[in-house]
Order: C-alpha cells, then structure tokens, then sequence
C-alpha cells in the first residue's frame, strides 16, 4: 500500500512542477496557489490522526485541493478501510482536471468549482487545507461583500475587507464539519498580529475548541516562491472551554523547538499572538511600557527620497543653498555606529553625510533668494515628482512633514541573522539630524523632559537599558515574515515591557497614554498626515 501511495506521490510531484512551469510566478501569486511540500503534508496527516478517535472513520475535506498534496498523505497514514469520504475542491481547472484524472480511482471526490459558493454539507470530520493565499487587493469589490456576508453567516466571524482570502475559507468551512470534527489550517502567521486578524483569533476562541498552534520559524521558509511566515492552527468543532492551548515554534510539529501552553483566558487579553511560544504570558496589571516615556512616530516620508535627499556633494555642485536643507541619517544599513556624534553645528559626525530638502518659503521667494534652488525645483516639476501623492498633498510642494531630530531612534526592519543577533538597534542621537520612515522616531513625553532637564546624563543612561531589551522582547511585539525579516511599528515598540525604565525614574508619574499630547502636531503636518491614512487603507493587508 505504502509504495502504490509512494508512486502516485510521484506521479503527482513530477504533475505539480510540469504544471507550475505552465504558468508566471506572477499569476500563480496572484491567485495564491503554492503547493504543499510532500513531507510537511504527512506530518499535517499523522498529526491529524493523532486528535481522531482511534479507529473512527474518517470523512475528508480539502477545500483547496490543487493536485492533492494532502490526499496523498492522507491515504499515506489512514488505511483505506478508515476512509469513508474524501471531497475536494479546486477552482483552477488547469490543475484541477490534471488532479482528477491522477486520483480518479482511488476514491476522491475532486469538484472542479469554487468553493466559496459550494452549499454546505456538514458531515465531515477532518477539514485540511492550504487555502489560497490572495490579498485583499486581488478580491472584487462584489466578491468581499459576498464572501463577508457568506463567511459570517457560516461562522460568525465577521472579517474586514483588509482579510486575506484565506480568513473566510477558515469561516465557510465551519458549516461543513461535524461535531467534534477537527480542522488544520495551513496558513500565514499574519493573521496573529494584524487588526484583521482579530476575526479569526475570536472565532477560534469563542466558536471552537483551539487546540494547538505551531508557528514555522520564519527563516525556514516553508514555500519557495511565497515569503509569508507559516503557521498550523489545529481546532476542534466544538464548544470552547476554560482550557491550554498549546503554542509551538520551530521544528516539525511533533519535534518543535520551543513549547508553551497558555489559558484561552490570557489569550483574550493578547493582542499578538506570536509572543507565544517565545515570551510569557504577560500581566495587565499597570506594568509600564516604552510609550509610557516616548511618543514614537514613524521618520518621515518624504514623497520621493532620490529628489529630496541629497549628498554635501550633490548641494555643492548644483549650487544649492544648504540653509534650505536639513541633516537627515543614512539608511540603518549606512550607519555602523549606534551612536551618532554632532559636530560643531550639529550635523552628524558620520562618514555618509545627506541632507534634506526642506524649506518653507514661497516658490517666488526662492526665485528672488535662490535662483539655483529655484531652478532645481523646476526641474522636479518637469519630472511631475509635485504630482506624486504625498507632494500633492502638502503646501507647498517641496514642504516636509515635522520630524524634528529624535534623541533616540530605532530601526524599523531587521533581521534575526545579524552579527549580534538582534534585529533592531537603537540608536543615541546627538545631532541635529531628523529620520526617514526606515526609522522610528523617539521623543521623550513631557514629563520625561523634565526630568531630562535636571539629569544630562539620564537620556543615555536609558539608550544603554533600551539596548538591554532581549531580542524576544521586542521581536514578540512586532511582526515578521518569511525570511525572518521582522518590522516594529510605532504601537508594537510603544507595547514593549519598560519596567527598567521606570527604575530610572522612581518619581515619574505614568498616566494614561490618551492624555498625552502629541507633541509634533501642527498645521502644516496633517495634510501629509492624511494622505498617508488613506494610502495605508488601500495597500495594508
């Protein structure tokens, strides 16, 4: 039985590569199809058949089968005689057909459709799948409010129009299982973190039994052609109860590096669930954190980077005026020290010195002024860089948003793989220089100015405990990706644990973060501010 099921494998292997070939790495992102490695399929199959009752009869769904990856491994590890039904579906005839014909007499039943519209037969106990995994810009307008309205009527989630296709395969198929029945899901880790996510993290703790998590590490990507970081999510149909749940990272899932389990109860309370296995479950019980002491914003987004930042070089040899500029840092990748020094007039002392263009006069006032920046500014006109998005949006034009120099900044994106092995670095600012949005910017809230005020050595004093933060503690805030490319933004760096600054600061008075004045707003900052709402609505995921 093992070498026929050897051999079919094969025969779909060698069918699964003939067909990809067929098609772009481009259209086969865009539809989310990324097959299912043989191996990490039998190890879903053989934990599956360790949450079955022993020797029950097993009814089986895919409901995006591809050429059958697990199918393969389900008649692998179930004796035929304990597989009383197996469906499938596949939306794409072009692997669909190729599929059916493989496995047409060995009992599966492939339906070439999609199974978004399938009406529902809930008598299957053991759903797996590897759902599509199509962005939310890559779904109709009609389709979302069909799938939204579908999805909660089969599950109750109801899921933001930001939700991957993925989130409502998980719903949809809640109305196919039986009681009891038991369902893997082979899916990105995003759905942890992100706002969108709740949906799923609500259903899985107020609709079922969830009863493991195993989160991939992200440096083993686990498809070739898909950077997205993997999870398994195992759940059982049936009502939830006050109970563990098993989070696991790393490894295979009977052999995971790290293991933890943690209460439904705290899970509730937890914004992002890929702290687990890592990190402990945390107390809310008024324990400090970073946005108790800084008011953390992105650097600033300047519109077009290779226009507005220019070298001493560059400014010299076009003439240009280097009071209408501002000194801004380098890229993290560009800057080796992680504390910038001033010279005398507060530039940076580094070796990649750039400047940003910045200036608040009027385009007749730099023509009477600065006629060599004037006519620079002509030039980005004939390059139509004051018709790009962000430009449109302020006045004038060549205006930046207000990000003064920030005493402390801190890397955006980083990888676990470094020298030091720490992702993210934060960087003591001693000039003068603001931050692009590779950066987040730290200022410190008013209390912690005063307190700065009567102490100059305190500022360093906390970069040096901000450096002393483990890795876990600030990668099990943030989010990452397949690769092991990990980002913070501003809330995930302001959510970290700083009960060690507060031992700096016996005296400081924390007080409810909504109190707290932002203390960058001004006029000239929201138009900008604006578009940058509304650009992050339609390309977040």
């Amino acid at each position: 039985m093992n070498r026929k099921s050897d051999a079919t494998e094969q025969q779909r292997l060698a069918l699964q590569a003939s067909l990809d070939c067929e098609k772009t790495k481009v259209e086969r992102n865009r539809l989310g199809q990324f097959a299912t490695p043989t191996a990490l399929a039998e190890d879903i199959l053989r934990y599956a058949a360790s949450l079955l009752p022993s020797g029950a009869k097993v009814r089986f769904l895919d409901p995006a089968i591809g050429t059958g990856s697990f199918y393969s491994a389900l008649l692998k590890v179930f004796p035929k005689r304990r597989i009383a039904e197996a469906l499938g579906f596949e939306l794409d005839p072009h692997y669909g057909k190729p599929a059916a014909q493989l496995w047409k007499d060995n009992g599966l039943i492939l339906k070439l459709a999609d199974f978004t519209h399938a009406e529902a037969a809930p008598h299957f106990n053991l759903v797996i799948c590897n759902p599509p995994y199509v962005r939310h810009h890559h779904l109709q307008s009609g389709d979302k409010i069909r799938l939204q309205l579908r999805t909660q009527q089969a599950s109750g989630m109801k899921i933001s129009g930001l939700a991957g296709l993925y989130c409502h395969f998980i719903g949809l198929s809640h109305a196919w299982m039986t009681a009891d029945g038991i369902a893997g899901w082979l899916i990105p880790s995003e759905f942890m973190d992100v706002n969108y996510g709740q949906a799923v993290k609500q259903y899985l703790l107020d609709r079922v039994t969830l009863l493991h998590v195993h989160r991939f590490d992200p440096s083993d990507v686990q498809f070739a052609d898909a950077l997205v970081s993997s999870a398994i999510v195992w759940f059982r149909n049936a009502p939830p109860t006050d109970h563990d749940v098993k989070f696991t990272f790393g490894g295979t899932l009977f052999e995971p590096k790290i293991t933890r389990r943690v209460s439904v109860r705290a899970l509730a309370h937890e914004l992002k669930w890929t702290r687990f296995p890592v990190s402990e479950v945390r107390s809310h019980g008024g324990i400090p954190t970073i946005s108790d002491f800084f008011q953390i914003k992105r650097g600033l987004a300047t519109g077009h980077n290779n226009y507005f930042i220019l070298s001493e070089e560059e400014i010299a040899s076009r003439g240009l005026p280097l009071e209408a500029f501002t000194p801004i840092l380098p890229s993290p990748r560009y800057l080796q020290q992680d504390e910038v020094k001033p010279r005398k007039d507060g530039s940076p002392d580094i070796e990649r010195r750039l400047f940003l263009l910045d200036i608040k006069l009027t385009e007749e006032e730099i023509r009477a002024r600065f006629p060599d920046l004037f006519a620079y500014l002509e030039e980005g006109k004939m390059r139509r860089i004051h018709e790009r998005y962000l430009c449109s949006h302020r006045s004038p034009w060549y205006s930046q948003e207000n990000r003064p120099a920030p005493p402390i900044v801190c890397t955006y994106l980083g990888r676990g793989d470094t020298k030091n092995g720490r992702p993210f670095r934060f960087i003591l600012n001693g000039s003068r220089a603001t931050v692009a949005n590779v950066y987040l910017a730290m200022y410190p809230t008013a209390e912690l100015t005063r307190a700065l005020d009567s102490n100059t050595t305190l500022m360093r004093r906390i970069w040096e405990r901000l450096n002393s933060i483990t890795p876990a503690g600030l990668i099990g805030e943030g989010r990452v990706y397949g690769g092991g490319l990990h980002k913070l933004e501003p809330r995930e760096l302001g959510s970290v644990d700083a009960a060690f600054l507060a031992n700096l600061l016996p005296h400081f008075s924390l007080r409810a973060k909504a109190d707290q004045p932002d203390l960058l707003e001004d006029a000239r900052e929201l138009p900008a501010k604006n578009a940058l709402q509304k650009m992050r609505l339609t390309t977040r995921r």
